[in-house]
């Protein structure tokens, strides 16, 4: 158990004797626990031997989804230092289709409340331990997606990818204008809402693990179709229902996964290449 972990740490940060401590593995460069409580409550605790800014950029992330609204679907923060991050454990539970068609308004509503003014976040971002580039952007969508996302995991990924892949990826890169389809403002969104960080419980979907800042809200929805997500079709029907998405988004889907697919192979390797390529292809092929 690393030092930000252990009981008497976490009791500095929260000001509440920790009676009990429990492992349960690790993700990234941190450790997962749970932590019980003198004052009764279950807390969830992440932990890092290295100051790596995740945390900084996870707690900042959590916080600025949840000036969105009182009933914003994220965790509060219970504390956060450069080396642990304190949240309430919340029970998981099996999603139902009501639940999901919650998740689909409540993610519509995070996306429209108080935008914010341009593209980007105003603290370094990290997507896993990888750092993403959160420059603050008042232009069009397309270019900070090429310039701020496509272009750099490129180069991250490009050890795994041969020289046609490269070119192929680049094309997207220089076409993203005509394949964006129509403007759309920033909207504050989650920027990693794959299932996995999706925690369904006490009746409803809760986000966890952002990389939240001010982008395209297409992305949340095409982060949510990259690996599956329950109900998906009445998440995304509640959605449009509550806020109704431009003509085509469902063609865009390819150009946005594009960025986390590029992701996954910078952090696992080639085993996401035709994945990637995949996504490429389908992207250029949606403006034709």
């Amino acid at each position: 158990m690393t030092v930000a972990a252990r009981p008497e740490h976490v009791a500095g940060l929260l000001g509440t004797r920790v009676e009990r401590v429990t492992d349960l593995g690790g993700s990234h460069s941190w450790t997962l626990h749970r932590a019980s409580l003198a004052d009764g409550r279950e807390v969830f605790v992440k932990a890092a031997a290295a100051d790596g800014g995740f945390f900084a950029a996870e707690a900042a992330g959590l916080r600025w989804l949840a000036e969105a609204g009182p009933h914003a679907p994220v965790p509060e923060v219970l504390a956060a230092d450069e080396h642990t991050l304190v949240l309430p454990w919340l029970p998981a539970e099996p999603p139902t289709p009501r639940a999901a068609e919650r998740f689909g308004r409540d993610l519509a509503a995070l996306h429209t409340a108080s935008a914010p003014e341009a593209y980007g976040a105003p603290w370094d971002g990290y997507i896993a331990d990888l750092p993403l580039d959160n420059t603050l952007d008042g232009g069009g969508w397309p270019r900070w997606y090429a310039g701020r996302r496509l272009a750099p995991f490129l180069r991250r990924a490009r050890p795994h990818l041969s020289a046609s892949d490269v070119r192929l990826v680049e094309r997207v890169i220089d076409r993203v204008e005509e394949l964006a389809g129509p403007p759309e403002p920033p909207s504050r969104i989650h920027g990693d809402l794959w299932s996995g960080n999706v925690l369904w419980t006490g009746g409803r979907a809760m986000l966890i693990d952002p990389a939240a800042h001010g982008g395209h809200r297409e992305t949340d929805l095409a982060m949510l179709a990259l690996f599956g997500a329950p109900h998906l079709e009445r998440v995304l029907a509640s959605y449009d229902e509550a806020a109704p998405l431009a003509d085509g988004w469902r063609r865009r889907i390819p150009l946005h996964q594009l960025h986390p697919l590029l992701v996954h192979v910078a952090l696992f390797g080639a085993s996401y290449r035709a994945r990637t390529i995949e996504a490429a292809t389908a992207a250029l092929a949606a403006a034709s």
